[in-house]
């Protein structure tokens, strides 16, 4: 008799649901194993149906035992490479979710290091299943190093991983976890680099393979082996825990590829840094005693194709940084991501004095940031004007969140002279002379007309600003800008035609004089010509690195600056001319009279 039932336990996926690590011979057998029980139906009048179910019982106990003990966290087959033996998926390209952190960066042999792995963000899922966790020679990935102890044995268990015992670390079960911490022990010959690298799985499709973890160094040894970012870094703790130098002001690089980021905190004898920025070539910041470039101290992230070259230098001058011979950096470590370079090193906080050009940490310093491209490890010119910290900051003082700016001060005042100057004095004085002296024909001030004095004013006002104006992208330059295209070059150009115009005035001819006409042609040439090239030179003015203006804001107000100008010049003359007629209050014509001033008609 044939009941035509079918067996349900394996209607699911077979074995490995929510199981963590079990092995590609189980998952084989144990899909053979359900094949066969969905295969068949249960007829309790065969013989070879019960043969057939005895063999299926036998594979499912021998596979069951195996499957119980993986999501137990027994997972030596996988010390090797620390990737799940699931056999049908990939692991997550997703930045992980988690944080690896120690609790000291710098170790001696029988030393202890607490490491913790912990959710690094409340989106999503907010805990995992699965994890292994184990310590690797930073130079040699392919070496375990040293053993653990636990701290919470009831989710955490020791593994023998390389034939040493207690050299990993894995769960217990498959209960949901948020934080796992254990203790680290350095060997008696430990390398001088250590990293410790984590697996970790929230589910059967679901897990991240061998994320990197910190460094730590062994005392008194220098390191030169460079480690791979495991995630982004993070604005959090910016002015708490760290210090922080951010562009634009409060962003964060971990959500914001635009971020320009540079954080550092003290961590015993060193220091900490944190650098990020997009970049074609480098990113960069620099030490310096004041805000002008030269005799800085400088480190450099500069990317080489695939990966990150993480150097000090240092700049006499307005030059290419000079490379450092010496190695001073530790537990430097790097990241390429979406356009984005990324680095972290620890530096002593004092430093030989063989080190030269290398300043101590424990003194205030004003920071810059810059980027640019980079080529064959040579780096050029930063794209942009260098962000500049406002104030000098406490490397090893209390944490802060700076403020800074790319635009220096000096060359603010340059670019507001001079657009004061020959966007406001300038066109009121000229508007003056030429359309109001038949005003206030019987007021005088000071002996001269009323229309004179205010375009001398006025005038005198744009030629002094023109002069200061002129002076200060020179003292901060320390010198003629060979950068900054024809810009410098149409500045002298005006301020040359800005001081011929008030000399030409001192020895103008009267009125009546013959010869008046020469002068007032020129006088009028002279000062067309001056503010023609001044506005040209304002709107090239606008796109020059130090000034770090909005664009294209910049330049439209600028464009309504002009417009309005010739606007109201083009007014005034129709005016002037007698075709566009003014009534007053009184419901008066008022009409412009040639010689005569104004006359109501």
């Amino acid at each position: 008799m044939n009941y035509g039932h079918e067996v349900k336990f394996c209607s699911a996926n077979p074995c490995f649901l929510e199981v963590y690590h079990a092995p590609t011979t189980c998952f084989s057998n144990a899909w053979i194993a359900c094949q066969i029980i969905n295969g068949f139906a249960v007829n309790i009048y065969s013989f070879q149906v019960l043969m057939n179910m005895r063999i299926v019982l036998l594979l499912l106990s021998v596979c069951s035992e195996t499957v119980f003990c993986f999501s137990r966290g027994k997972v030596e087959v996988a010390c090797g490479d620390m990737t799940p033996q699931h056999g049908v998926s990939d692991p997550s390209t997703k930045d992980p979710p988690f944080n690896i952190k120690a609790d000291k960066s710098q170790f001696s042999p029988g030393d202890e290091i607490k490491v913790t792995l912990s959710m690094a963000s409340s989106e999503g899922k907010h805990y995992f299943k699965g994890f292994l966790i184990e310590a690797r020679n930073a130079g040699d990935l392919n070496e375990i190093v040293g053993s653990f102890k636990l701290i919470s044995p009831d989710i955490s268990q020791l593994l023998k991983c390389d034939n040493k015992e207690g050299s990993a670390v894995s769960h217990t079960s498959d209960s949901h976890k948020t934080e796992v911490q254990v203790i680290w022990v350095a060997p008696s010959d430990s390398p001088s680099s250590v990293q410790f690298l984590v697996t970790v799985a929230r589910g059967y499709k679901e897990f991240w393979v061998k994320i990197p973890g910190p460094v730590v160094s062994q005392n008194g040894i220098q390191t030169t082996t460079s480690t791979i970012l495991s995630r982004l870094f993070t604005s959090e703790g910016c002015g708490s825990s760290k210090s922080c130098l951010r562009d634009p002001v409060g962003c964060d690089p971990q959500n914001d590829t635009a971020c320009h980021f540079l954080s550092f905190s003290a961590l015993g004898s060193s220091v900490m840094f944190e650098l990020s920025g997009s970049a074609e070539g480098y990113v960069s910041f620099a030490l310096s005693q004041d805000k002008w470039m030269g005799n800085d101290d400088v480190y450099l992230c500069i990317r080489d194709t695939n990966r990150v070259d993480i150097k000090a230098a240092y700049v006499s001058g307005r030059t290419h940084p000079i490379i450092s011979s010496q190695n001073i950096l530790k537990d430097t470590a790097w990241r390429l991501s979406d356009g984005v370079i990324q680095c972290s090193f620890r530096r002593d906080i004092h430093l030989p004095p063989e080190n030269l050009n290398r300043f101590n940490l424990d003194q205030k310093y004003y920071l810059f940031m810059a980027h640019g491209r980079a080529e064959d490890g040579r780096t050029h010119r930063h794209d942009r004007q260098p962000l500049i910290s406002t104030y000098r900051a406490a490397i090893t003082g209390p944490p802060e969140d700076l403020t800074g700016s790319r635009s220096p001060l000096l060359i603010k005042y340059h670019g507001a002279f001079m657009l004061i100057a020959w966007t406001s004095t300038v066109s009121a004085g000229v508007i003056m002379a030429r359309y109001f002296k038949p005003d206030w024909p019987e007021r005088n001030i000071l002996g001269q007309k009323v229309w004179f004095q205010l375009h001398r004013m006025l005038m005198t006002i744009t030629v002094l600003l023109t002069l200061v104006g002129f002076v200060l992208p020179f003292m901060y330059r320390g010198g003629w800008s060979k950068r900054a295209g024809i810009h410098p070059y149409l500045g002298c150009v005006v301020i040359a035609l800005a001081v011929i115009q008030p000399v030409m005035a001192l020895f103008r001819p009267e009125p009546d004089a013959s010869r008046r006409y020469i002068f007032n042609w020129m006088h009028f040439g002279t000062g067309t010509v001056a503010q023609v090239v001044a506005v040209i030179t304002i709107f090239l003015g606008t796109h020059q690195q130090a000034l770090s203006l909005p664009a294209p804001w910049s330049t439209g107000v600028l464009a309504f600056i002009l417009v309005w100008f010739v606007l109201a010049n083009l007014v005034l003359e129709v005016h002037r001319r007698g075709f566009l007629p003014i009534v007053n209050k009184h419901r008066l014509w008022i009409r412009p009279v040639k010689g005569r001033g104004r006359k109501s008609l």
